[in-house]
């Protein structure tokens, strides 16, 4: 495969200065440069929306999209990048929401903390860039949560991961390491995974910090097996995770790149509105049965919102916060809440919102009480020559040195029976949960209880979660580890359930954001299992030759059951920045937003594609499996205006 080093002509394009006149053409920024009309409008200029305008506009020359976007085109920091020496020591505040929950009770009323993107590329364009897939039981449970749906039947579209995992395939070019970096390191990957056809990248970084093998070789004394490929769908074990940048010059690689500034350039139909938000969705006379709706948008300058008329689809992609806030503001959501806000409601649709969770989970930590044989460490970065060094690495070509590693590529994903010989009971007190309305209904949230469709749909996805967790090839516990001394136990399939709900005092503002974690205490017990087996890690002789002392949980914590569980309650961390499914694909009589197709229930002309679509979070970091669903969802609905336009 050929690489082409085009990154800083690519930049140039982001700061709008490269010479090629159509590249700025399509850039607008005010009314009155917008068509009267276009084919297809998408609200996020994201992971999942800048995929699907790509392949629209390729596959459909004679029609016209328009892409609208809160933020601006620019070359976002992430979160260790030059100049920044440490992790998360960039500032992103123009680019992304930094948001904080309401408080969580279960957590000592501790709130979460969580980042989404504000910025053309969206959340792909200042995340930690970990580029992994979960596992092939996430994907099939997602197709199990829609088999009992005429819908899903009579269109023929498999969200499982036979059905997906072509979709995961086309979305990335993988380069794999140059063989002097390979052997260095030990890297291990399998080509068949993916397709190589799209500007998406992903490599092995040339680099890793002096103490990466502490952890893995920790893992590996507490018999956790190698995977030669994480990517496959096949997830237990102790696996390398490509970055998410290109392979030579170890830029970041992301939508806003390959799906916008290197195909942007001859595709006339394609208007890109930057500082817009779509404020919603209109339906005249209220009849959602007659599509698409118009557009409202709002400059963010203060000028008047105004109107785009659509002739074939809507396509919501605002993100997992950004979605649930423009049905609710289009009067598309629960009913008791719209009108407890003064909107008139459109359609009663109660999973609008709901259905909200993260990955989330409490850190083991330890000291070392001996001098560490490293070089370098994170550590070093304070120091100024080497820093300058690390900095002057990045710009060469190919790339090389820490800036080339982002946060981390490795980690471990183990099942619950691989972990505690007490998962039949966790499992057993999931399904009498499943078993029963009162009992699914008793922890979620009391808006809930308003509507019958909302439990059975949590019913549903608690005998999938049921069965993950009872199966030892699906992972319960992701941990990465990179360098450091605390390494985080991370629930990936969490029962809790919490809302996003429209802020009625700044409604073009974030939602308010109730995450209510560990109010399932099955969670808790998750919580707790998985933090004494990874406390395992400090009784390796990996560690223990480096002097490592336990300091959290700590023996005398882990003792005693209650200062255990007092441990995981006050030191967890409630977001991992992967939010998902507020607008969740199940059925309409399971509390669902949208059908296998993404289409709104109920509201013709109207689409979700973005993490907000997913019923339950895959056992993954959600990048890849955004720009995956972006892929198939694009796929959909090509094939559907084909076939339209065949008739």
């Amino acid at each position: 495969m050929k690489i082409t080093n085009s990154i800083p002509c690519l930049f140039a394009v982001l700061r709008l200065t490269c010479a090629n006149p159509q590249i700025t053409g399509n850039v607008k920024r005010q009314a009155s440069q917008l068509l009267d009309s276009y084919d297809f409008v998408i609200a996020g200029a994201g992971t999942s929306g800048l995929t699907v305008a790509d392949r629209l506009t390729e596959a459909f020359p004679d029609k016209t999209v328009l892409v609208v976007e809160y933020g601006e085109i620019e070359n976002a920091r992430g979160v260790f990048d030059p100049p920044t020496i440490v992790w998360g020591g960039s500032s992103n505040s123009a680019s992304g929401w930094l948001l904080n929950s309401t408080p969580s009770p279960e957590l000592n009323n501790a709130t979460a903390l969580v980042m989404a993107g504000k910025v053309v590329g969206g959340s792909s364009a200042i995340n930690g860039q970990f580029f992994d897939r979960g596992s092939r039981f996430d994907y099939d449970s997602w197709d199990r949560l829609q088999s009992g749906s005429p819908d899903a039947r009579k269109k023929n579209i498999d969200w499982s991961w036979d059905g997906i995992y072509p979709f995961f395939k086309k979305s990335v070019t993988f380069t794999p390491p140059p063989e002097a970096v390979a052997r260095k390191y030990n890297y291990t990957w399998d080509t068949s995974a993916f397709d190589n056809v799209t500007p998406i990248h992903a490599s092995l970084p040339p680099f890793l910090w002096g103490d990466h093998f502490v952890g893995r070789d920790a893992w590996e004394e507490m018999g956790i097996q190698r995977s030669q490929e994480c990517a496959n769908g096949d997830k237990e074990g102790l696996c390398w995770i490509p970055i998410s940048g290109h392979p030579v010059t170890a830029r970041r690689s992301y939508s806003g790149i390959g799906h916008y500034a290197d195909v942007v350039a001859d595709r006339p139909n394609y208007h890109l509105l930057v500082k817009h938000q779509v404020a919603r969705v209109v339906y005249p006379e209220g009849d959602t049965k007659s599509g698409p709706p118009l557009v409202e948008l709002r400059p963010l300058a203060g000028d008047p919102s105004f109107n785009i008329s659509v002739k074939n689809e809507v396509v919501l992609s605002a993100g997992v916060f950004g979605t649930p806030a423009i049905l609710q503001r289009s009067g598309i959501g629960p009913a008791a809440f719209l009108e407890s806000v003064d909107i008139p409601v459109v359609l009663d649709l109660p999973g609008v919102g709901s259905n909200l969770h993260d990955h989330s989970g409490p850190r083991v930590t330890w000291n070392y009480t001996k001098p560490l044989p490293f070089y370098p460490l994170p550590s070093d970065m304070l120091n100024a020559t080497f820093a300058a060094e690390a900095a002057a690495g990045f710009n060469q070509t190919p790339a090389q040195g820490p800036y080339t590693l982002a946060m981390s590529n490795s980690a471990i994903w183990i099942s619950l029976p691989n972990i505690t010989a007490d998962y039949a009971t966790i499992v057993d007190t999931i399904r009498a949960q499943a078993q029963s309305p009162d009992a699914a209904a008793l922890h979620l949230p009391p808006a809930y209880n308003t509507d019958p469709t909302l439990i059975a749909g949590y019913q549903a996805q608690l005998e999938q979660l049921a069965a993950l967790y009872a199966n030892p090839r699906s992972p319960s516990l992701e941990s990465t580890f990179s360098t450091g001394t605390s390494p985080g136990a991370l629930l990936l399939h969490p029962l809790s359930r919490g809302t996003a709900r429209l802020n009625a005092t700044h409604p073009f503002e974030p939602p308010v954001l109730d995450y209510r974690s560990a109010s399932n205490p099955v969670d808790m017990a998750l919580h707790v299992a998985h933090t004494r087996y990874l406390r395992r890690m400090t009784a390796t002789d990996a560690l223990r030759g480096l002097g490592a002392v336990e300091v959290g949980p700590g023996e005398a914590a882990a003792a005693d059951e209650e200062l255990l569980e007092a441990y995981v309650r006050r030191s967890t961390v409630q977001s991992y920045m992967h939010p998902c499914c507020t607008a969740a694909m199940l059925p309409l009589d399971k509390g669902g937003v949208v059908g296998s197709d993404l289409k709104v229930h109920g509201a013709v002309g109207l689409r979700v594609v973005d993490m907000s679509m997913m019923p339950i979070l895959p056992a993954a970091h959600l990048s890849a499996t955004a720009y995956a669903v972006g892929e198939k969802a694009a796929h959909i609905i090509i094939e559907q205006w084909t076939e339209q336009g065949e008739e």
